[in-house]
């Protein structure tokens, strides 16, 4: 029943997404013969966009061996607004990623990143969805290849820093079947976005448990077995006043793209589920084999202040962030995550747009993990910290420089690794 189920359900996101896609190409088609209204310049409702983010990144010491490698991602995207074609708040997108170079795991060993940027080299389709926002401004629907990690889990000021634990706790990172549909591995699916009350958001996300690149490298969508990953999160959220001519539809307050001013203040809680089955890291059956256990869950909060700002477009600002979160340590390597930092900008003698930071993440093991490692007769380590310290300046409208140091002690939780000090400098090319 629950295959079945979960087959239905993959059946009726891709035909809903695939018409929707039809229509909005059949739109757009009607539009080149003439047919819709293009009185608009095209840069108005179809917007590209091509970025590139470099690191070299070198481990001086510790971790699994010291040496030095270079990772580099390109995104090429296509934002399409339907106002054009008659269909007010709907919108497309699609991503396409080359990510190249090395792997910097392989030098420091560490289980929560080093760098953000890391991943399977190869190109794919990162994301490719559509997005309606109702008329209300209260609700938005969006289908198609989703990374979730762009609205659940995230924080404005976490965003600066380059270890992966920011992005989104290993300890969600790490579970289901080569992680949840986030970088560098997206999924298939639907998510709704609402807002009860003001300043406030419910997100709902049902996506395949499995990404569309398989790990045995073949494309798939909620194929037998898959499970589905359903993810719920309600955030509050205190913002500054909107700019005076800031004019947009009320359409666009809510879901990706909003053209509300960016929050101070945020506090989120959210729940995850896989329905799949997976493999107990500690039990067995009779036969010496992994129990199967049903399903897998975790949380987290999320929350982030700024102690030191407010309307102003520049001076002195400064903010602080923290995350926690949990996952079943039955199935999930990463029982519980900890982390936090500070945040400052216009502090420095150089632009008021340079922003500074320290953090510190921490990920520890779960039981089952830990138990199952014992009866191998291997030690571990309870956790991985990683302090990290990272500077990012706005060399030009088109360029972006940010070094960075990391001090990760225990790598990968193995008493093997000594303590690792990484030192990176980071930089994105906007064209």
């Amino acid at each position: 029943m629950r295959r079945w189920v979960v087959a239905f359900f993959g059946r009726l996101v891709t035909a809903a997404w695939a018409a929707s896609a039809l229509a909005l190409l059949m739109a757009a088609g009607q539009a080149a013969a003439g047919d819709a209204d293009l009185s608009r310049p095209a840069a108005s409702w179809l917007t590209p966009a091509l970025t590139y983010d470099g690191v070299a990144l070198a481990n001086l010491q510790g971790g699994a061996r010291t040496g030095s490698t270079y990772v580099g991602n390109l995104h090429l995207k296509l934002t399409a607004k339907g106002d054009a074609f008659g269909w007010p708040g709907t919108s497309a997108f699609v991503d396409v990623l080359t990510i190249h170079g090395g792997l910097p795991s392989r030098f420091v060993g560490d289980v929560q990143g080093v760098s953000n940027l890391e991943g399977p080299p190869g190109t794919q389709v990162e994301e490719l969805w559509l997005q309606h926002n109702f008329k209300s401004s209260s609700a938005s629907l969006l289908a198609g290849i989703y990374d979730l990690n762009s609205e659940f889990y995230r924080l404005q000021s976490a965003a600066l820093f380059l270890n992966g634990a920011f992005g989104i706790g290993p300890e969600f990172a790490h579970s289901g079947v080569e992680g949840p549909s986030i970088f560098p591995r997206t999924s298939a699916g639907l998510r709704f976005a609402f807002k009860p009350m003001p300043d406030t958001v419910l997100r709902m996300a049902f996506l395949d448990g499995v990404p569309v690149v398989r790990p045995d490298g073949s494309h798939g969508a909620f194929r037998s077995g898959d499970g589905l990953l359903t993810v719920a999160e309600f955030a509050m959220l205190s913002r500054t006043a909107a700019s005076p001519d800031h004019q947009e539809s009320m359409r666009d307050r809510i879901g990706r793209f909003s053209s509300l001013a960016p929050y101070q203040n945020k506090l989120a809680l959210g729940a995850w589920h896989y329905s799949g089955r997976y493999p107990d890291l500690g039990d067995t059956d009779a036969s010496g084999n992994p129990l199967l256990r049903r399903g897998t869950s975790g949380s987290y909060l999320v929350g982030e202040r700024l102690l030191i700002g407010g309307d102003r477009p520049s001076g002195n600002r400064l903010a602080v962030f923290a995350q926690a979160g949990v996952a079943d340590p039955r199935t999930n390597r990463i029982g519980s995550y900890a982390g936090a930092g500070i945040v400052g900008s216009g502090w420095s003698p150089l632009k008021d747009s340079d922003e500074f930071g320290v953090s510190i993440a921490r990920a520890s093991n779960g039981s089952h993990y830990t138990r199952a490692q014992a009866a191998q007769n291997l030690a571990v380590d309870r956790a991985e910290t990683t302090l990290e310290l990272t500077y990012l300046t706005q060399v030009s409208k088109h360029l972006a420089v940010q070094p960075d140091l990391q001090y990760v002690m225990h790598p990968d939780t193995d008493p093997a690794l000594s303590n690792s000090w990484v030192i990176q400098l980071r930089f994105e090319i906007v064209f």
